[in-house]
């Protein structure tokens, strides 16, 4: 057994806890251990690092050049690639996000999704269920989505998209406010699928209502949905108080401006998580790209339409993390708000501990704060 100590964890309400770690002769992690305070017991001594497991990014819409809502057989090689390349960057594994798009596309993506799930190998990031980021969304807040493509909520427009592919679908997002968004809300909650709202004009009351109907989740809080206003506080106010509801937050200090990042941070402490909504120029230098019919340009990590609508970024999820944490002060919940929060919004509610214990050292992450310098992160040994 080899020891690593005086270590921290990315635990809900941090308080300094230092720990001490063991790890067996295979590499694996086997032991944990809380240290009394102000000791540091033996071993080599992190001087305070962080230990935390890989990132899981829940709203990822492609990369390398490959957009997930086109996908054809052909670009297997290419989506296993970008698995590998997100895996380089410290992602352990996605929820591949299909906006809104006709529905033989969407299948078909589905399909190649589901093949590309049967070639995983270790040292790869995993593909989670899909997140559909639509088609059931209010129209004018449809944001960079072709309107073209919009649909009413129903069941059968639901079951004429994942028909087949029900036990791949992790997360849908929707406008609860629509008619007919109840029906399909309630389908996908009896189905396990974590319903988010967004791309939605829902006031208060109607984000009250879809989160008494099964919504748990803000899809990238505050764009493309009404914002916090003292008279009126739209979805985010609206979930304050419902302990259930987590916000999903684009941390590139353009959808959401710092100020207001570090605002929802307070406000929910544990409910923030983390997503790069990475589109599929990410991985790629600054420049103009196709995007469905349409082109995007790509610019400082942001990546917009002709016409200035904000699109997404090409920033990696762990990006995020590195700003959250220089805006806040606040390493270990910028941390979690990355690795450990998206697994428990997909119903993964262990322990940071129990999600270390067992597992290779080298897939796990370390996180330092030099004396003069932002947050950064390593893996300890490659895969």
């Amino acid at each position: 057994m080899h020891w690593h100590t005086n270590l921290r964890l990315p635990l809900p309400a941090e308080d300094g806890q230092r720990w001490r770690l063991g790890v067996a002769d295979d590499g694996r992690i086997a032991s944990l251990q809380p240290l009394p305070a102000g000791s540091c017991g033996a071993g080599d001594d992190w001087g305070g690092d962080w230990l935390s497991p890989a990132g899981i990014d829940l709203q990822i819409n492609g990369g390398l050049g490959l957009p997930f809502p086109d996908l054809v057989p052909a670009q297997l090689p290419q989506l296993l690639a970008l698995l590998d390349h997100l895996w380089a960057d410290g992602v352990e594994a996605i929820s591949p996000t299909l906006v809104t798009c006709a529905v033989g596309p969407l299948r078909q993506a589905l399909a190649v999704l589901e093949e590309a799930r049967r070639q995983h190998r270790h040292g790869r990031c995993r593909l989670l269920g899909a997140h559909l980021e639509g088609p059931f969304l209010a129209p004018e807040r449809r944001g960079a989505h072709p309107a073209e493509h919009l649909a009413a909520p129903s069941l059968e427009a639901l079951e004429a998209r994942i028909a087949g592919f029900e036990d791949a679908i992790a997360l849908v997002t929707l406008a609860p406010e629509l008619p007919g968004a109840a029906a399909v809300i309630q389908a996908l909650h009896e189905r396990g699928v974590v319903v988010c709202l967004g791309h939605s004009a829902a006031d208060e009351v109607a984000a009250r209502g879809g989160y008494d109907r099964g919504v748990t989740m803000l899809t990238h809080a505050f764009n493309a949905m009404p914002g916090l206003h003292h008279r009126a506080p739209g979805p985010v106010g609206a979930a304050l108080d419902r302990s259930e509801v987590t916000v999903g937050l684009i941390a590139d200090g353009v959808h959401v401006a710092p100020t207001m990042a570090v605002l929802l941070q307070r406000l929910m402490p544990d409910r923030v998580v983390l997503v790069s909504d990475a589109l599929a120029p990410y991985g790629l230098p600054p420049g103009d790209y196709p995007w469905d019919a349409r082109t995007i340009r790509v610019e400082d990590g942001s990546c917009r339409l002709p016409d200035g609508t904000l699109a997404g970024t090409t920033l990696g999820l762990l990006d995020g993390v590195v700003r959250l944490a220089g805006w806040t002060g606040d390493d270990g919940a910028a941390i979690r708000a990355a690795t450990v929060l998206p697994r428990q919004v997909l119903g993964d509610r262990r322990s940071v501990a129990e999600l270390l214990i067992g597992q290779p050292l080298a897939e796990a992450l370390r996180w330092q704060r030099p004396a003069a310098g932002p947050l950064g992160w390593r893996r300890l040994v490659a895969p």
